[in-house]
């Protein structure tokens, strides 16, 4: 069986294991994109319930050809003031497509890196969580724009 997509320009996932290192990075190389097309760009989360948290911090690099980069500093929700988590799936494993940009225009050739990074916190805190449980998958997801 095969789905229709017809949105879907890019769409993958990378694994981070156990638990999300504070210093794992990680990263989606993309290249032959329309420059003349507009694309929305979203950000996956697979977790489970060992994720202990309402939120999710993020460190995200668009890295463009050329040399230059772009970095935000991104929150999500993940839970509702219930605890419970927001996503998709019926088992422990929730899927979430988080917006990352709209209507982007990679006007130029050649090839895209995206980098990911947790930047997790406990509340009053500097020192940055070292693994944080309950994140399985991260993914990254290139829609045209309609």
């Amino acid at each position: 069986m095969t789905s229709c997509d017809s949105k879907q320009v890019f769409d993958e996932y990378k694994s981070v294991g156990k638990s999300w290192h504070k210093d794992s990075i990680v990263n989606f190389q993309v290249k032959d994109l329309d420059t003349l097309k507009s694309y929305n760009l979203f950000i996956n989360i697979r977790n489970n319930s060992d994720f202990n948290y309402n939120n999710l911090f993020l460190i995200t690099s668009m890295n463009f050809p050329n040399g230059k980069i772009i970095t935000d500093t991104l929150e999500y929700e993940m839970a509702y003031p219930d605890g419970k988590f927001m996503g998709s799936g019926f088992g422990e494993v929730k899927e979430n497509k988080l917006w990352y940009k709209e209507k982007v225009q990679f006007t130029e050739e050649g090839v895209y890196q995206v980098d990911i990074q947790q930047a997790m916190r406990k509340n009053g805190k500097i020192d940055p969580i070292e693994k944080l449980e309950g994140i399985t998958e991260v993914g990254f997801r290139i829609e045209k724009v309609n």
